[in-house]
């Protein structure tokens, strides 16, 4: 998910840098930083050692068949939730326990009551609004099954415990419920000049997630915290008005049966063509009849392997397309729905290609995209995430619209392949995400979007006593630090991570094995970390100790440089020490006089029992400044003291 809100992202920044510059700052205590057993788990049957899945790893699988009916009038969804669920872990199970989302739209739901006055972007303060879920029924193996629904969660009550290591129950729920206008920035209904565009999501009862970690996990959606899902197939039969168009997780089934001849005849040639071909276009959409109609149209839809899903519909689609070509020779088929308020090609008109570039990055630089379809979709949402299918805001348009594109579709690595708990880890999808995405950009079509960022711009917004850890659980920070926490600072401690300690070729390599052993399965902080560590065979418990888990500074300082025996030409002994709480590699450029310069690096072993440490240059030139982090891919917090002005310092 992408936040929309980013003047309040700005404001709440520069307060913290405000207070940051007037914090006091830690000394460095080298045992501290580098203390052993920073892991405190031994290896596991379920996980090994080494941050690979054990050999006994095991997760629970939920498959889906839904059908569902969309009432335009009363913004109404009435479906049938049938799932097949089946319990691989090594526990018999009394009760089951389902998520309920649409319950944080009730007017009573704790998330609701969690919304201040002044707002938030996952509710309105006093909103008349009463959603949810209304459940008519529900069965196990086809028997009226007694149930318990708490604010967002389900629990089902089963005659006959499912067993271990194989068991399966199929459970069918009826219900219903109103959509609201504007679902917590994650789905909706915007109207437009055609008609009303609806993005649903979070809109059927799922399993919630039993896992080696906690059992069951039953934490509340309160609006921040994003989701936990198992995995599964999911067939999906979508009933419209037959004057919408509908499109949605994964492949469509039946497009002779919901397009027209002319429009069957674009979709084939869209998914051989390089460039975007209009199957649907804005002509079409203002000369078709937007009035009522009690005619349906049924849209099936098939994905497999996946954790959730979601659609779109609307009489005010313009559809696009374009072939995706993936690393393997298979191929994919990038589509865009959009209004005509959103058409042109400095706005929706290019989200297809950015759809199809976004995937082909992604795939060729990490793990290939396993799905048959990407669906960008224009609605009121800033930018949310699903398998195959993202919503963005329909008035984004140019870098922004490439943006928040990119963004969305980097999350179908992370968390839609790489299955986190968002609920708890929230840094692990938006923070490894805003990751990623700082490499595509710089990728897509030459660099035309991008622009070198500096880190150290940030360094006083990372290091406030106005923000909590970065592993702090989305529900359980202030929300205007969601921004930093979630998003920035982690995605700086990636970057810090492959630039600056282990360099581009150890750190893809690692992230690339982590990607590819946890796919579509559910690790932990510990997994990561056991990961890099492991691939790239370097020590990073202080990095994690002290970037992650806690908020240490960063500040390197030169306290003095001086010429061996009073001569530039017999080089200089340079002092640096570490006033911050976390080491980090110390790089030093020297600048001679002529012009020219060199540049010198100091290992983190250097802090591993030193708070300072001088070094010999070895030149024959005069120096004018020695500096630290020349490039400033460091967030130092304390930049005054990165450069020493050798004329000054030796008259």
């Amino acid at each position: 998910m992408i936040k929309n809100n980013l003047k309040f992202i700005l404001f709440g920044l520069s307060l913290c840098s405000v207070i940051a510059n007037g914090q006091e700052k830690n000394k460095y205590d080298y045992q501290e930083a580098f203390k052993p057993f920073f892991y405190q788990n031994n290896a596991t049957e379920t996980r090994s050692a080494n941050g690979n899945p054990g050999h006994n790893y095991w997760q629970n699988r939920a498959d889906y068949h839904l059908n569902v009916s969309l009432n335009e009038a009363k913004n109404e969804l009435t479906g049938t939730s049938e799932i097949t669920y089946t319990n691989n872990s090594f526990d018999n199970l009394d009760f089951l326990w389902l998520q309920l989302d649409q319950n944080l739209f009730n007017k009573d739901s704790r998330g609701n009551a969690l919304i201040p006055s002044s707002g938030s972007r996952y509710g309105e303060a006093g909103n008349e609004f009463d959603g949810g879920y209304k459940i008519k029924s529900v069965q196990i193996d086809g028997k009226q099954a007694k149930y318990t629904i708490s604010d967002t969660r389900m629990q089902i009550d089963l005659a006959n415990e499912l067993k271990a290591r194989g068991g399966k129950v199929k459970i069918k729920i009826e219900y219903s419920f109103v959509a609201p206008n504007y679902g917590a920035d994650r789905m909706g209904i915007e109207p437009t000049k055609n008609g009303k565009i609806f993005t649903m999501a979070q809109w059927f009862p799922r399993m919630a997630v039993y896992d080696d970690i906690m059992g069951w996990n039953t934490l509340p959606y309160l609006g921040a915290g994003e989701f936990y899902l198992e995995y599964g197939d999911i067939t999906a039969n979508i009933t419209v008005p037959a004057n919408h168009y509908v499109v949605a997780s994964g492949e469509l089934l039946n497009e002779r049966d919901v397009y027209s001849k002319e429009e069957v005849n674009r979709w084939n040639q869209a998914r051989n063509s390089e460039k975007t071909v209009i199957i649907h276009s804005s002509e079409e959409v203002n000369k078709a009849d937007k009035t009522a109609t009690d005619k349906t149209k049924t849209w099936k839809f098939k994905i497999e392997n996946t954790r959730d899903f979601a659609w779109a519909s609307s009489t005010a689609f313009i559809l696009d397309a374009a072939r995706i070509d993936l690393p393997s020779g298979k191929k994919s088929l990038a589509i865009s729905a959009y209004p005509v308020e959103s058409d042109g090609k400095e706005a929706w008109g290019r989200s297809t290609e950015y759809t199809k570039t976004t995937i082909e990055h992604y795939s060729k630089q990490w793990f290939e995209y396993p799905y048959p379809a990407a669906v960008n979709v224009a609605g009121n949402e800033g930018g949310m995430e699903y398998p195959g299918i993202v919503f963005c805001h329909m008035r984004s348009r140019g870098e922004g619209l490439w943006g928040v594109t990119d963004h969305e579709f980097g999350h179908i690595w992370f968390p839609m392949i790489v299955g986190s708990n968002e609920r708890v880890h929230g840094w692990m999808d938006e923070g490894f995400n805003t990751f990623i995405n700082a490499i595509s950009k710089k990728n897509f079509n030459n660099g035309e979007y991008y622009k070198k960022q500096s880190l150290q711009r940030m360094s006083n917004s990372f290091f406030s006593d106005a923000l909590e850890p970065i592993t702090t659980q989305p529900d359980n920070m202030r929300e205007r630090n969601i921004g930093a926490l979630l998003y920035y600072k982690p995605g700086a401690g990636m970057t810090i991570l492959r630039e600056t300690i282990l360099g581009e070729e150890k750190f893809d390599k690692a992230l690339r094995s982590y990607i590819k052993n946890w796919a579509f399965k559910h690790p932990t902080p510990e997994d990561f970390f056991r990961t890099m560590e492991n691939v790239s065979g370097e020590e990073l418990s202080w990095f994690w100790r002290g970037w992650f888990l806690n908020k240490w500074t960063i500040d390197q300082g030169i306290t003095s440089a001086k010429y061996v025996n009073g001569s530039y030409k017999n080089g200089v002994i340079v002092k640096v020490e570490n006033f911050g709480q976390l080491p980090i590699p110390t790089t030093v450029q020297v600048n001679f006089n002529d012009g020219t310069s060199k540049e010198v690096k100091l290992p983190i072993e250097v802090w591993k029992r030193n708070t300072e440490w001088s070094f010999k240059i070895n030149s024959t030139k005069e120096i004018t400044t020695i500096k630290l982090d020349p490039n400033g891919a460091i967030p130092d917090t304390n930049t005054e003291n990165n450069v020493f002005n050798m004329s000054k310092k030796n008259d």
